[in-house]
């Protein structure tokens, strides 16, 4: 298959907006640092070296070789081992500073290509891209004495800037330009070697990765349309596919697209929340949890929030009972011991998503869990540390008490409800908050009336 006449099929040359992007000098100034692990292989070769060399010649990248010995047994991607790769790989990206690590394994006549960025498995990670996406490539690509296809180092430049944890607007901007100058390119390059039908679906993957990296924030239907066709087309080869986790993969980043689809203009939201949510459930069961468990709860949590999404749109209480669900599914993986400041954050969805439920169902014992888990928001949140956010988060515990309070026609919780807007009510004032303190004095007014009758 040439693949280059697939991409000018597909992709349509994108206009340059000379005010949205830095010049290429400027872009070209701020080099991501990217680091090639050696190579494991079971013969001897020097395929991770050469393939460093030939991705420094990108000139987009501060290209360096680690080759420190270890053992990379753990490369397999299977079982326990996958913890021991999430590991070993952040220690060296805290040793090199590295924005992305470069992994390559042997298996057979191919070299599995996979990404890892730091922090790679937690929420404020900007990426689409997995630890498990994996793209496979011949391994005479990686020979010496063989010139190496600029379109399919194109395709790996892409899916490594794609990688990216952008930090700030700067580094956006760069990252959305050299995306664009590699899509132009892929769409025009000749260079591309024939290669196999059998690699098909991991090239459309990482295709559908970095477009929809590039145009994530446009609104465009047209390239909503030309990601969904990638993806389709790595679908309809998975027969190709030998391990089910890589189809799994494929499935996730489908979710993405129709979730991306629900928060642009395209036409028919709904139609997406369906898809999205259907996608990200089947990638569920090909990413299991006692195997892959930070993939899993990485969809559960991005499904529990379109479930929620759902539900305020639908009003349909079964997406809501599933949204919690997904959370809670989130919540056994990404722990307070591991993930505090993610676990925090999933603690105040939880919270709320339940206090919701139980005011609906006006099922006290479910008000009990909200309560829980906004305390359990507040042994990260500290009101020492965000006195603020603290704050806030004891005015929410109070109104759950005001209404149980209210509801059952309870003191005890009227009071306790007090106690909360008194807390909150200290913060408010310290800090100078007027709109918050004003809401907090309503709250212990028509708290202290409700008393007044008891």
């Amino acid at each position: 298959m040439q693949i280059v006449d697939f991409l000018k099929r597909t992709f349509l040359k994108p206009e340059t907006d000379k005010n949205e992007l830095l010049s290429e000098d400027e872009a070209l100034n701020i080099c991501f640092k990217i680091v090639v692990v050696e190579f494991a292989e079971n013969v001897e070769s020097s395929a991770g070296e050469i393939f460093a060399a030939v991705l420094r010649s990108q000139g987009y990248f501060d290209v360096s070789y680690f080759n420190e010995p270890f053992s990379k047994s753990f490369l397999n991607l299977e079982g326990r081992t996958f913890f021991d790769f999430i590991d070993k790989g952040q220690a060296i990206l805290d040793k090199t500073k590295a924005d992305v690590l470069v992994w390559g394994c042997r298996e057979n006549d191919k070299i599995r290509l996979n990404f890892q960025t730091s922090s790679q498995y937690e929420k404020d990670n900007t990426s689409f891209v997995s630890l498990l996406d994996s793209l496979y490539l011949p391994v005479s690509l990686f020979e010496g004495d063989k010139t190496f296809p600029k379109s399919i180092l194109n395709l790996v430049s892409g899916a490594i800037i794609s990688c990216l944890n952008v930090t700030n607007k700067q580094t956006a901007v760069q990252q959305k330009y050299l995306l664009k100058k590699i899509i132009n390119v892929l769409s025009s390059d000749r260079s591309a070697k024939n290669m196999g039908v059998e690699y098909l679906p991991y090239i459309m993957n990482f295709l559908a990765l970095t477009y929809l990296t590039f145009c994530k924030n446009n609104n465009d239907e047209k390239e909503f349309k030309i990601v969904n066709n990638l993806l389709d087309t790595a679908i309809s080869y998975q027969d190709l596919i030998k391990n089910p986790l890589h189809l799994g993969c494929i499935y996730n980043h489908l979710g993405h697209l129709h979730l991306v689809a629900t928060k642009s203009d395209i036409k028919n939201p709904i139609k997406h929340y369906k898809s999205a949510i259907s996608y990200f459930q089947r990638a569920q069961k090909l990413l299991g949890k006692y195997v892959y468990p930070y993939d899993y709860g990485f969809i559960a949590f991005a499904l529990s929030n379109l479930l929620y999404d759902y539900w305020r749109q639908k009003d349909d209480l079964q997406a809501l009972r599933d949204s919690v669900f997904n959370l809670r599914e989130a919540e056994k993986i990404f722990t307070y011991t591991l993930f505090p400041e993610f676990w925090s954050d999933i603690e105040g969805e939880l919270g709320h998503r339940l206090n919701v439920l139980s005011s609906i169902t006006k099922n006290n014992a479910i008000a009990e869990l909200s309560i829980n888990s906004f305390k359990n928001q507040q042994k990260v949140v500290t009101e020492k540390r965000d006195p603020f956010a603290w704050a806030k988060i004891q005015e929410c515990v109070g109104n759950i008490y005001y209404r149980l309070g209210r509801e059952n026609d309870d003191k005890e919780m009227l009071e306790e409800s007090l106690e909360y807007f008194h807390d909150a009510l200290y913060i408010f004032e310290n800090m100078e908050m007027d709109e918050n303190t004003k809401r907090i004095m309503s709250s212990i007014a028509k708290t202290s009336d409700l008393l007044a009758y008891q």
